[in-house]
């Protein structure tokens, strides 16, 4: 009796997925990127502030992390300071991509790290951050769909490429979606 084959079957394997890849916005950096395995993040954001654009359509996102609320005369690196560094990151994503008046925009930080008895609010550098990100963002017609400032903890933000998503995480709390 000569052996019956068996038919094969066609197998169907999901696509492998690609591997995020982590981009860091360091201290006075700007990260844009539109490669959909990527997200950027910045980390630990106690009085610094994070600015996050992200172009839907086009998938392009930018973030910013910004240490001081006004440029020093001289300083050549424009995203150390938010004034000059929200503008140079607008830059950067339209030169990546992005078109200006599809970008969503969000702000994180600005905590006040220093509490000091008796101190006044000119030490307060978060607060200081986080308005100089407002009348930036007024000035030049930019938006944000979720500002998420203030209090005393720092933070982490991160954008994924592929869809957009701003997730932020507070220390000693969960993370949670913007």
């Amino acid at each position: 009796m000569a052996a019956v084959a068996k038919p094969k079957l066609a197998q169907t394997l999901p696509p492998a997925a690609e591997e995020e890849r982590v981009r860091s916005a360091g201290l006075g950096q700007i990260v844009v990127s539109n490669a959909p395995a990527e997200v950027l993040v910045a980390y630990g954001l106690g009085s610094c502030v994070g600015v996050v654009g992200y172009d839907p359509t086009n998938k392009v996102a930018g973030l910013l992390h910004a240490l001081l609320p006004q440029h020093r005369y001289g300083e050549k690196n424009l995203a150390k300071f938010v004034d000059s560094g929200i503008p140079q990151l607008v830059l950067e994503m339209e030169q990546g991509g992005a078109l200006r008046r599809q970008v969503i925009w969000y702000v994180v930080g600005g905590a006040e790290m220093l509490k000091l008895p008796g101190a006044t609010s000119e030490f307060n550098i978060g607060a200081k951050n986080s308005e100089m990100a407002r009348q930036v963002m007024a000035r030049e017609g930019l938006t944000p769909r979720a500002v998420e400032t203030g209090g005393t903890s720092g933070r982490t933000v991160k954008v994924a490429v592929r869809d957009g998503a701003v997730i932020v995480r507070t220390l000693g709390r969960d993370e949670r979606k913007l």
